[in-house]
């Protein structure tokens, strides 16, 4: 048994009694959380920490995220902040001429508003890498932009069917342009991609994240959109001990158009919840996507565009309402993406129709994202129990321009509620849905005190009445998030009897005098199940990512 007591620290415990000055920790859990001469009473032996002052909060629970896709994108061409076509053509023959013997090439992060229109065509590609597939994903990860030879990898042709749910986009002429969206993107593109991955590329992949996680403060993630292949390569690592923070899925259950195929999906959810459990990989529940993105105009919203169109759901209430009451009736917990105000509207049908069907129980369902929601929907899905998970990072002023522009009228007013949430009593858990956003959780925080931007100073503030405090932020980032996957008893406070995870800050980002210490605060250490897994002056000893410049580590990483 080994026994540590941190003392001389200021620490958020994110619990009732939100204060502390010391931490006592029992091999993986918390014994004491409160006053020093208590915790030293309680173990005199034990191996004390000074910590001389600095700021303890409990460790980060990213409440929405894509983790192997994170790692993934630490090692892909960055299109973050590209203003233009031309910018985004040079980074891509940039990384071409870096490495000519690729196989292909893949990139992330481009904005809708650095595309003329909006919508993007292969020939953009063709023009600086023709002889070898390129693959460019929207910064939303609702889509994909790629030239001719990736169409050709991907044998879509002019007779290619759309799948359910998800568009090959055409010109007059009805040739595929290079631009795939929503279930196009995810059973035709993704799959084979996939299938290129070796797995060895995918144990690289969940090495790097862990790093990024290590060194930001993350101990635990939820993953949005697990599938066969995450599952293997995660019981890899988590076999090998590799594994350095949590990891809670939410299995990807796609709307195949057929009702008896998605019923089977929620079954192989429900087996995997019993078969795999370990403190550190669980999957939970199931994601469903009813809709698409305000960016790509694939959102479902009451009222039309600026321009006049409105895009259908992914899921209609008929097909998603069996599937919710499924997965309800097995213990599953529901995560439904959910943007436009009218897909909120779906996703809270749903659970009705859940509750009506299968009766009282417990239940956390919830609904990712609503970026755009009516005040009385609030109300609704406070009073049936369902979960807001929403990101502070897409309300970022300096991604918000073609947001605002796409819906052009007062609902721009309205966006990002999430003072709404907690107003109707409903829960608030807050992620980053990485890789769409960059995954450190202080720059998130910083968005969600201010609604000013971490990516650019000089780009204003996004409805800054609907800034929260700072503790509270926090607390949406960790209790919340823990307790929307179940998970409240282990992680998410400093409390007796938890995992003790916890994040070192070398500044009081409380204390500080203004908000902006939380975009150069940074991380001393990172303790997750007692065990120090980084500290910002001993990071050797573990591996870093491939690319420790990519924008995703760069904002809060200076160590």
């Amino acid at each position: 048994m080994t026994t540590q007591l941190y003392t001389n620290a200021r620490i958020f415990t994110s619990d009732t009694r939100r204060w502390a000055d010391a931490l006592l920790v029992q091999d993986e859990r918390i014994l004491y959380v409160g006053d020093a001469d208590t915790a030293a009473r309680l173990r005199p032996d034990a191996e004390r920490l000074d910590l001389e002052g600095r700021l303890v909060v409990p460790g980060f629970v990213d409440g929405h995220a894509h983790v192997v896709g994170t790692g993934e994108a630490l090692g892909q061409v960055s299109l973050w902040g590209a203003k233009s076509v031309a910018e985004i053509q040079q980074r891509i023959k940039a990384r071409d001429t870096e490495r000519p013997d690729s196989d292909r090439i893949l990139a992330t992060g481009w904005l809708h508003g650095a595309i003329p229109g909006g919508v993007p065509d292969a020939g953009m590609l063709d023009t600086v890498v023709p002889d070898k597939p390129v693959y460019a994903f929207a910064y939303d990860f609702h889509s994909a932009w790629v030239n001719t030879a990736a169409l050709a990898e991907l044998g879509i042709d002019d007779h290619t069917p759309n799948p359910h749910g998800g568009t090959i986009r055409r010109d007059a002429h009805g040739h595929a342009t290079g631009y795939i969206d929503e279930n196009a993107f995810y059973d035709m593109v993704l799959p084979f991609l996939d299938a290129q991955v070796s797995e060895s590329e995918h144990t690289s992949s969940i090495a790097a994240v862990q790093q990024a996680y290590r060194e930001t403060g993350v101990t635990t993630a939820c993953d949005m959109g697990f599938n066969e292949t995450d599952l293997e390569a995660f019981k890899r690592a988590d076999k090998d001990g590799t594994l350095t923070s949590r990891l809670i899925a939410y299995w990807r259950v796609n709307n195949t158009g057929s009702a008896e195929e998605n019923i089977a999906q929620v079954q192989r959810a429900a087996s995997l919840a019993v078969e795999h459990e370990s403190p550190f990989l669980r999957v939970v529940g199931i994601k469903v996507i009813i809709d698409g993105t305000i960016d790509g105009c694939t959102a479902t919203l009451g009222m039309p565009y600026a321009d006049g169109s409105n895009a259908e759901p992914i899921w209609s209430l008929k097909e998603l309402a069996p599937v919710v009451a499924a997965a309800d009736a097995a213990g599953l917990k529901v995560a439904m993406h959910a943007i436009g105000d009218e897909s909120v509207r779906i996703a809270i049908g749903a659970v009705e129709h859940a509750v009506a069907e299968n009766g009282p129980r417990e239940r956390r369902h919830r609904i990712e994202h609503l970026e755009l929601v009516d005040r009385a929907d609030v109300d609704r899905l406070a009073a049936l129990g369902i979960t807001a998970s929403m990101q502070p990072v897409h309300a970022d002023p300096a991604i918000s321009e073609n947001w605002a522009a796409k819906l052009g009228d007062d609902r721009v007013e309205r966006g990002f509620a999430w003072p709404w949430i907690t107003d109707a009593g409903a829960r608030l858990a807050f992620g980053t849905d990485s890789p769409t956003s960059p995954h450190a959780p202080l720059p998130n925080m910083y968005v969600a005190t201010t609604r000013a931007s971490a990516l650019d100073a000089s780009a204003g503030t996004n409805v800054p009445e609907f800034a929260l405090p700072l503790a509270e932020s926090i607390q949406h980032a960790t209790r919340d998030s823990a307790w929307t996957c179940g998970a409240e008893n282990d992680i998410g406070r400093l409390a007796a009897g938890l995992y003790a995870d916890f994040v070192v800050l070398d500044t009081d980002v409380f204390a500080a005098d203004n908000a902006g210490a939380l975009l150069e605060a940074t991380v001393l250490r990172t303790v997750v199940g007692g065990r120090t897994v980084y500290e910002k002056d001993q990071s050797a000893a573990w591996e870093s990512p491939a690319d420790p410049e990519h924008p995703l580590l760069r904002i809060t990483v200076k160590g």
